[in-house]
């Protein structure tokens, strides 16, 4: 009779232990598990980068946010963004200087300056506010390198023009409000760097 009811505390121990929760760890299709989310901590939403682009550019949040939902459709969250003023001109060749701050979750703001010619058919001046979303930053220091545009991504939408950027996995998308004109088909690059260097190449 003991050893019958020592089988039952064990049967139903076995199945109380069964509805133990068990902690989630990532799987091999990525499913829903801590490990997955917890890269969402250090990337931006839509919202957020919505707000910022409007407060910063000074213009109505409907009008940021058809920007900002276009590339966020293409590129997905950003780990990072740089917001900054700079100044350009051109006749055929043209040169631009900017210096901003590169922002990111759980990082204190960092000085960060760019320059970069632009060659092509293009003749104005421009001086402009620009909003970089920064994809698969993963650290600072890979930030620091030249980025080519990308043919053909750049487009014009509620008053900002975007154009995409790669180099070296990271992928930049500019978005430039300003006062001037600066119209033209043109090869370019920009390069970011930690100190100001006026030397355009």
């Amino acid at each position: 009779m003991k050893r019958r009811e020592v089988m039952h505390g064990l049967i139903w121990g076995a199945l109380a232990g069964g509805l133990t929760p068990i902690p989630a760890f990532a799987d091999e299709d990525g499913g829903n598990s801590p490990a997955k989310h917890e890269s969402d901590d250090d990337t931006f939403t839509e919202n957020e980068i919505t707000r910022s682009a409007a407060d910063f550019f000074g213009i109505a949040t409907e009008a940021a946010a058809k920007a900002v939902q276009r590339v966020f459709k293409e590129q997905g969250r950003p780990d990072a963004y740089v917001k900054g003023d700079e100044g350009s001109g051109a006749f055929v060749v043209g040169l631009r200087y900017g210096s901003g701050w590169l922002i990111r979750k759980n990082h204190e703001p960092k000085k960060v300056f760019w320059r970069g010619p632009s060659i092509g058919f293009d003749v104005g001046g421009n001086a402009s506010k620009v909003f970089t979303l920064v994809y698969n930053l993963k650290r600072e220091g890979n930030l620091f390198q030249r980025f080519p545009g990308v043919e053909g991504s750049y487009y014009f939408i509620a008053g900002i023009g975007v154009l995409y950027m790669r180099a070296g996995g990271v992928t930049l998308a500019p978005m430039r409000t300003g006062v001037g004109l600066r119209a033209g088909v043109n090869a370019q690059y920009q390069e970011f760097t930690e100190t100001r260097d006026w030397f355009p190449l």
